[in-house]
């Protein structure tokens, strides 16, 4: 008799209603000096849902008086005849509450583009729309280890990962940053090793650091995010020097050397 996996029980992918929603600033804190945390909230954030720690919702930055009227009809997903269209950027939410309607979004100052240039100013009354998640993919915690990778950008998907493990997990997490100082403390109740690759006056970068390590034991989900080419690179190190199974391997690009603002 073959066994059944349901659902909850394996990776799956769900879909959204793609929402807008009129968000206010209430707390802008920095966690390091190139990252910086702001909480957003209000009443248009009941009824929003983030099932995948990978989720990514829609910040909107619009540039102009036309694109800020444009936001009060504005419909994500009706195409080019929705009128003037503001920026838009990927980001992850790092935590969101329904009980005090809080929601989590953590930016990397990197001093270009709408979405640094917005946080670096960003000041509690201000106000941000957002739409979505589109939808999530649910990886169920039901692996032994877990080889999490990327730079700064993946840090709000894996430090909401690692939360999420149960105590007896092991996770081996690597993630380059700038400098020392850009290390943020990860909080999970299962074993976690962390190894950071730092960029300022390092001899390894995020690739010949992977190629190095030695791989969890167990049934193994790989996760990887960082620059583009970077992640494909990463993603067949895995495959043909690690051996790992392509299935339980997801690599995505969350920005381009010449789009510098993605996430």
């Amino acid at each position: 008799m073959t066994d059944v996996i349901v659902p909850s029980q394996s990776i799956h992918r769900v879909s959204h209603e793609i929402k807008r929603r009129r968000l206010e600033v209430l707390r802008v804190v920095d966690l390091t000096p190139r990252m910086r945390r702001i909480t957003l909230g209000g009443p248009e954030l009941a009824g929003f849902v983030s099932l995948g720690t990978d989720d990514h919702v829609k910040l909107l930055f619009p540039q102009n008086a036309a694109e800020h009227a444009a936001l009060e009809t504005l419909v994500l997903g009706a195409g080019k005849d929705n009128g003037p269209m503001p920026e838009m950027r990927d980001y992850t939410p790092r935590r969101y509450d329904l009980n005090t309607l809080e929601l989590d979004i953590d930016f990397v100052l990197h001093g270009d583009g709408p979405a640094s240039t917005w946080a670096e100013q960003a000041k509690p009354g201000q106000i941000l729309h957002i739409g979505g998640p589109r939808g999530s993919m649910i990886v169920p915690d039901i692996f032994d280890s877990y080889l999490l990778i990327g730079d700064e950008t993946a840090l709000p998907a894996i430090a909401r990962r690692l939360e999420g493990l149960a105590a007896n997990r092991r996770a081996l997490v690597i993630v380059e940053v700038e400098n020392g100082a850009e290390q943020q403390r990860l909080e999970s109740a299962a074993q976690v090793d962390v190894i950071w690759v730092l960029r300022e006056g390092g001899r390894n970068n995020l690739l010949t650091t992977v190629q190095q390590i030695e791989v969890p034991d167990g049934n193994l989900y790989a996760w990887v995010a960082t620059e583009s080419k970077v992640s494909r690179q990463i993603r067949r190190v895995l495959l043909d020097e690690h051996g790992l199974n392509e299935q339980f391997v997801k690599a995505v690009g969350y920005w381009r050397l010449d789009d510098s603002d993605e996430e």
